[in-house]
């Protein structure tokens, strides 16, 4: 498998690409653990949210999928009116679209869109906003830089 390495400095410009992408405000941010996490909080930070949530989906062990997708530590979005989901790539759309399925039937009143800062053509779902298209395995900074 191919993989990439996608260091900080190219996180922040497509970071910034993706602001200029998205057209509408919104009232929350759900980041979608571990993937989503920082895409949030930074996110928040630029649109001075403190409204900013995580909930976790587990849809991969390493690099190998699992059968299904599994959510937990879900927000109570329920103050809310517009929520942006974010993560860091949809690979096979199966993660956004249950995180999406499941906040829309507990929360029917939102309106909810999604981002991402990869998106996969192969996939299942189709992010509202995504920045680039994958070309191999992505190695996020976040998820090695300390290793090193």
């Amino acid at each position: 498998m191919h993989r990439i390495y996608y260091p900080y400095e190219t996180f922040r410009a497509d970071l910034k690409a993706l602001t200029s992408k998205i057209d509408k405000p919104f009232d929350a941010i759900v980041g979608i653990a571990r993937g989503g996490m920082l895409i949030a909080q930074m996110l928040g930070e630029y649109y001075n949210l403190r409204a900013v949530f995580c909930l976790n989906a587990l849809a991969y062990d390493d690099t190998r999928k699992r059968d299904a997708v599994r959510l937990y530590n879900l927000p109570d979005l329920s103050t809310y009116r517009s929520v942006l989901v974010v993560d860091d790539i949809v690979d096979s759309g199966d993660t956004m679209k249950e995180v999406l399925s499941t906040l829309q039937a507990r929360f029917a009143d939102i309106g909810f869109e999604s981002a991402a800062l990869f998106y996969k053509q192969s996939a299942s779902f189709v992010p509202t906003w995504y920045v680039k298209e994958p070309e191999g395995w992505i190695d996020f900074f976040w998820s090695v830089d300390l290793k090193v």
